[in-house]
């Protein structure tokens, strides 16, 4: 899924074993890029399963997690930006408040991105699946 704020971008769907990095597009809108490819969204299905690295020492304090740890890529229905992560302990935020910067392999995805069609039918497909 990617955030309704980004569907003026560029876009593809996530790949087990890749690693992306969150990026602030001109839109303001925080989001998944990959290394080599700053202008595409790359977009994950909700249970996603990540390796984050490089988690602001912020949000370390105040959610009482390490710099790296395993976390699941989440629809938050609160607020204007929906796309998030979800801590073992249950704590989740969203990609805005976990802010650019940091690190996140793909551990193993919803859906294969062979299975995706166009932008707007992979986003109805994901929005399904929650």
């Amino acid at each position: 899924m990617c955030d309704y704020s980004l569907e003026m971008y560029r876009s593809r769907p996530a790949v087990a074993g890749e690693r992306y990095e969150t990026r602030r597009f001109p839109s303001g809108s925080i989001g998944f890029a990959a290394p080599g490819d700053p202008d595409t969204a790359v977009c994950m299905a909700c249970d996603t399963r990540l390796e984050l690295a490089q988690i602001p020492s912020y949000l370390q304090l105040r959610l009482g997690v390490p710099e790296s740890l395993s976390a699941t890529f989440v629809r938050i229905e609160d607020g204007p930006h929906h796309d998030g992560i979800r801590f073992a302990s249950g704590a989740e935020v969203t990609l805005q408040q976990l802010g650019p910067g940091v690190s996140a392999s793909v551990v193993d995805t919803l859906t294969s991105p062979s299975a995706s069609t166009s932008g707007a039918g992979r986003r109805h497909e994901m929005a399904e699946l929650i």
